[in-house]
Parts: C-alpha cells; structure tokens; sequence
C-alpha cells in the first residue's frame, strides 16, 4: 500500500493515490514540487471549469475575505455574495427552478433534494438508475447504483429501485408510490451516457401523470459541461430539483438544490428548520459562485463545441480506442480494455497530461477539460494523448 496520505497523519481513500505534491495552479496547468507540470483536462474533477485561479474569481474571493467570514448559519441573515450567486444562477434558469438552496457539496444537495421530495409528496420510495453515481453521503449512495461501493455500508436507505438508464422499462416503474426519480441528466461515473430525448422527455410526462418529482443530478454535467449552460436544456425538459456542485463554486466546495418557491417554502415548515446547515451558503464560497455564474455567462460555445470535435476526431482514431463519447467538453474514451486504460494515463501523466479513471468503468479514461482552453493548447494535449495511447497500446 502507497501510505502517501497516512504517514503525514491524513485519511486516505486510495492505495494507489496519484502521489504529488502541488506547488500552484494557474490556468489549465498544476505545478509540483518536484519542477514538473500537469495539464489538468479533468479540471479537478469537474470543478475548475475555467481554469485554476481564474483572476475574475480570485478577485471576487480576495473582495469578500476582506469584508467578513462565516457571520451567522444559512437563513438567518442575509449575505451579499448569496443574493448575487442566487441572482444569477436564477437567471440561467427556466420557471419553476427559481429557488436556490446552498449547501456544501454535490452529496449534500442530492440528500437535500431526497428530503424536499418527501416533504413535498408524502411518500417514502425512490427510483434511481442503474450506472447512476450521486455521491457518497448515506442518501446519495443510497441512490447509487455501484453494488461494490454500497455492500459494505449497507443497510442504506429503504425503498429504492433501480430501472435501467435510457430504457423504455424504467417508464412503467414510476408508479405513483415514489417520492421523485432521482437520476443523472447525462450518466458521469458509468462513462458519460446521453440518453435520447424521447426517453427523457417520457420519464417527464409519466412522472406528471403519477406526481413523481423529477430530480436531476447535473453535479458534475452542469455548469456548462456539456456546451449548455446546464444538460438539460440539450434535452427538452425541466425537472422539478435540480441538483448541482462541483463547477458551481469555481473551485471552492458547493452545492445547490433548485426547485420552485412554494415547493422550497415546505422546509420552513413541519418541522420548523426542516433543512438546516452551518456552512451552507458560506459568502466566500458563494463569491466564488457568483463570479463562475458570470464566467459562464460569457462562455464561448462554439469553442466548447469545436475542442470536444477536435478531442473526439484526433482520439477516436486511434487503434487502441474503442469509442469515444462525448457531449461538449465531458467525455469518456474507451479503450481495448482496463489494463491498457492504465497504461494510457500513467504515460499520459509522464507526459504532462492529466486524465484520469471512472470508479465503476475501468475500461475507459475520463476528460472534462475546461471550457476556456485555447486551440493551440487543444492541440498540444491532443499530441501527447495520441502519443500517450501510442505507448499504452505496445506494452
């Protein structure tokens, strides 16, 4: 075991950790210690969606360290940096998603979203999909779908089924004795899976017909992610919760829950503090939300769209990938098989690109890159993955 995090007296959650310490981070590119650099086209995992350190955002946190901290818990007095954040994530948003929720992280919205969804309906049950991946708090897992990460924390919550993702069963499972359908608009962990608009579209109508609330996670497929400012608008639906982090903070710890006014006003009310955090909504946090919204706002589409066709093209080429899926910038390669998967990013990493693995699909490598890459960086990182899969296939 590679006790890389234990022996300086911090928990670890692998043993097989990446094993190096950063210097800085600015724009695309991770600085280590040891004088190498990594272009970052996973953007911490989804977070630093325009880039590490963007000046916009580090201006807008500097702004609110020198005014205050953390002054009182979520909902009791009114902070700057909520009002704008809420302001302009609402603006982005079609009716009902009106209503902003701040917590601290993408789980917890998830877990906040079960919560209104109960309080809403009366009801107790869940669906969710299989391949879906919410998070690990114990309600977000509970709605996960990977068997192997739930066994060893199981019993988890009571009464969740899950249907199969972009299938035509998953319509005649919604019932009328859930509380919502709790599903990722595009699958991240299980590889980036897009549904078809019909099958979405259907999973809308049928849970009108039942009173299912429709939650969809875009934790890690929001914020621009996949050429939209949120996946749905690909698709032709709302939902009643929407659930997001990640990108949201710009590289600080978030999550939201949205929905409507009327809806959101229940955690007021039997009981009184029906949904509560201490942190949730932190001002320095939501500065930095405030100013990824703006960014967002004046991202360039049709650059996001013309990077991922450039990854897409100069990638799915090659002998050792299978396929290659993508909407925008989150994409997923799939390669002859897990071991070759390996290789690739270790070579990739010696090469000074970041890729990384999905937890439940070993045989393909993620990218999420961030939005604002230039196309001679695009091009630079497509030369050294293209060499990269090169020596992973020969091994």
């Amino acid at each position: 075991m590679n006790r890389f995090l234990l022996d300086a007296g911090l928990a670890q959650t692998t043993l097989h950790p990446l094993g190096k310490d950063v210097e800085r981070a600015q724009g695309p590119w991770i600085y280590l210690t040891d004088g190498t650099r990594w272009m970052d086209l996973i953007s911490g995992i989804g977070v630093s969606s325009f880039g590490h350190g963007h000046p916009a955002i580090l201006a807008a946190l500097h702004n609110q360290i020198d005014r205050h901290l953390h002054a009182m818990v979520y909902g009791e007095l009114g902070q700057t940096t909520q009002y704008e954040a809420a302001h302009r994530l609402r603006s982005l948003l079609p009716r009902p998603l009106e209503t902003v929720y701040f917590v601290n992280s993408g789980a917890e919205a998830i877990d906040g979203a079960m919560k209104l969804a109960k309080r809403k309906t009366g009801r107790k049950r869940f669906l969710a999909c299989k391949g879906g991946y919410h998070g690990n708090t114990h309600g977000a897992l509970s709605v996960s779908y990977n068997p192997i990460r739930r066994a060893p924390f199981e019993p988890l919550l009571p009464g969740i089924d899950f249907v199969p993702f972009n299938e035509p069963s998953a319509l005649a499972a919604i019932d009328g004795s859930q509380a919502a359908f709790v599903l990722e608009t595009v699958q991240g962990d299980a590889g980036i899976r897009i549904p078809d608009a019909a099958w979405l579209q259907a999973i809308r109508r049928r849970c009108n017909e039942t009173g299912t609330m429709l939650v969809l996670d875009e934790i890690q497929a929001g914020m621009g992610r996949t050429g939209r400012p949120f996946a749905f608008q690909h698709f032709g639906v709302v939902p009643d919760i929407l659930c997001l982090g990640k990108a949201l903070g710009g590289g600080m710890p978030i999550g939201a829950f949205v929905s409507s006014a009327e809806d959101m006003a229940l955690l007021a009310q039997d009981p009184e503090l029906g949904h509560i955090t201490t942190f949730g909504g932190h001002p320095v946090v939501c500065a930095g939300a405030a100013a990824a919204l703006a960014l967002l706002e004046m991202t360039d589409w049709d650059a996001v769209e013309r990077h991922g066709k450039m990854f897409e093209q100069a990638l799915s080429g090659h002998p050792a990938v299978k396929e290659v899926r993508r909407l925008g910038l989150f994409m997923a390669v799939d390669c002859v098989d897990g071991a070759t998967v390996n290789r690739v990013v270790e070579h990739a990493l010696q090469r000074g690109v970041l890729i990384y693995w999905f937890l439940s699909t070993p045989q393909a490598f993620r990218m999420a890159p961030p939005l604002n890459l230039q196309d001679s960086e695009v091009t630079w990182a497509i030369e050294q993955l293209l060499s990269a899969l090169d020596a992973g296939a020969k091994e």
